[in-house]
């Protein structure tokens, strides 16, 4: 993918899904993109990062006029937090973990995984490395300033946030050590 004008094509998709979506939608564990039809709308960690990746992966796609990311790309995303960096790891290539999450480390449009914990139902379902949450660094269009969308209900508001990216490091600082924070480059391999 050394071709990189689709880039801007990928930001402005996730980011139009990041403006519609933004202080409208709660948290509800378990319930990925078909819970933006509910009333009112919710969605999980994981469900919100595989839309805002799948979104991307369709405008790099368009904006290409070929194939940059397949069907089984796409699929590979639309999975539990712990799978999800696993898988987009082994297709890219690319980590960073614990304290190298940092601003200036990260690749444009990351994608990290946390340990932090997640109670009785983290326990009845163990996962690789512990991830039990995900985030999905964005651009803002013009400035292309980095931001951090999630759905979370760890902290207010619940349900979908976004925070600048910095900010949302320095509020995550004890959860990026090694061994508890991974970071994925979604868009590269």
């Amino acid at each position: 993918m050394n071709d990189a004008s689709w880039i801007d094509a990928t930001g402005a998709a996730m980011w139009a899904l990041v403006e519609r979506y933004t202080g409208q939608v709660g948290y509800k564990r378990g319930t990925k993109a078909s819970g933006l039809n509910d009333h009112p709308p919710v969605i999980d960690c994981s469900g919100w990062t595989a839309l805002l990746l799948s979104e991307g992966m369709a405008a790099a796609n368009r904006k290409a006029g070929r194939l940059l990311f397949s069907d089984a790309d796409v699929a590979a995303v639309h999975t539990w937090s712990d799978r999800l960096i696993e898988n987009l790891e082994r297709r890219s290539g690319f980590i960073v973990t614990g304290d190298h999450i940092t601003v200036a480390e990260l690749p444009p449009f990351a994608t990290i995984g946390l340990q932090q914990g997640g109670g009785t139902w983290a326990k009845n379902h163990p996962r690789p490395r512990g991830i039990t949450h995900v985030v999905q660094v964005v651009h803002c269009p013009g400035d292309h300033a980095p931001y951090v969308s999630e759905a979370q209900r760890m902290a207010e508001p619940y349900g979908l946030r976004l925070l600048p990216l910095a900010e949302w490091i320095a509020g995550t600082q004890d959860n990026l050590k090694p061994g508890m924070a991974w970071a994925v480059a979604p868009f590269a391999g």
